[in-house]
This record gives structure tokens, sequence and C-alpha cells, in this order.
């Protein structure tokens, strides 16, 4: 949990009204975009600042998780000065052919960073494969999650979900 704030600043820069196509088919007229505060480096450098703080010890790499953990693991790791890796939603099928880009995980105990975990689905795919490739991952830290209150969507996996801000905490100040 942290200072309202940034849920405050993050909820008034992502929370846009419109008409959107969702990728459920569905529309809606409220869409929250993620990647706004991730492009702001003011904001992002608060988000940062809190997540900083949720880093469990002995973490010996950071995995950013393909497209929105990328930017956060990043600056996170220049904050830290923890190794980063990229964690691609599939390896890739040229080069290298590797999944996770960056410093080698294996027998390293690697904590995912994620931008917005609602089901966790990219996070439990990446952990999976990361797990395959000889890493520990125990932890996913995330700027948001949208989870339901209470719940831990990974608990099946054994990870521990530690978050900056949370649903609530957004919807709390939402102004909308």
């Amino acid at each position: 949990m942290t200072e309202n704030s940034l849920a405050r600043d993050i909820d008034s820069t992502c929370r846009l009204t419109g008409d959107f196509l969702l990728r459920s088919g569905q529309r809606a007229t409220e869409y929250f975009d993620k990647y706004l505060f991730e492009a702001d480096p003011a904001l992002l450098a608060r988000v940062v600042e809190d997540m900083a703080r949720l880093v469990p010890e002995g973490t010996e790499v950071l995995g950013g998780l393909e497209l929105g953990g990328v930017p956060i693991a990043t600056v996170l790791s220049q904050r830290t000065g923890l190794p980063s890796v990229f964690v691609r939603k599939k390896a890739k099928e040229y080069g290298t052919c590797k999944l996770a880009e960056g410093t080698d995980v294996r027998g390293r105990r690697v904590t995912l960073v994620e931008d917005v975990i609602t089901t966790g689905g990219a996070v439990r795919d990446a952990t999976r494969e990361l797990r395959a490739a000889g890493a520990t991952v125990e932890v996913v830290l995330c700027a948001i999650d949208r989870s339901p209150e209470g719940e831990n969507p990974l608990a099946d996996l054994g990870l521990v979900v530690r978050s900056v801000l949370t649903k609530a905490e957004l919807d709390a100040v939402s102004v909308g």
C-alpha cells in the first residue's frame, strides 16, 4: 500500500473515458491505459521508488515481463543495482531462440516484475518457463494488482505477489 497521491496521479493519468473495444470483444466507456504511467518519467520513477522497497532480500535478477514489465524492470535495475532479464511471452524463433534476454537465470533467484496483474496469466507462463530453465521464482512485484481484493491468483504456483498499488486504492481515488 502506498501514498494516496501516487494512486490519484496514476488514476488521473491512466483512466480514460470514451468508447473502447476491449480484448474480450466487449465495448466499454472507461479504459485503464497502464502504458501512460510507464511512459511518464516522473510517475515511473515514483512507482519504482515504492517498488524498490518491495524487492525481496536475496533477489539476484529482476525479470521484466514483455511488454509492460520491461520498462519498470529496467528502471528498477538501475535503482537497485540488480541485473535484469527481459522475459518474452514466447521464445523467439531465430538467433539465440531465448525466452529470457539478458543475464543468465540458471541457478539464480529471479524476482519477476510486471506492470499490472489481474489473473496472472503472463506471470504464470513466465514462471513455469523460468523454473524449467533452472531459475528460482518465488515473488512477483507489480505496479498495480487488479485481482479481487484478498485473492492471490498465483498462489497455486507458490508465488507471493507484492504490489505498489491495488485496484481498491485506484478505485478509492477515482473521480469517475
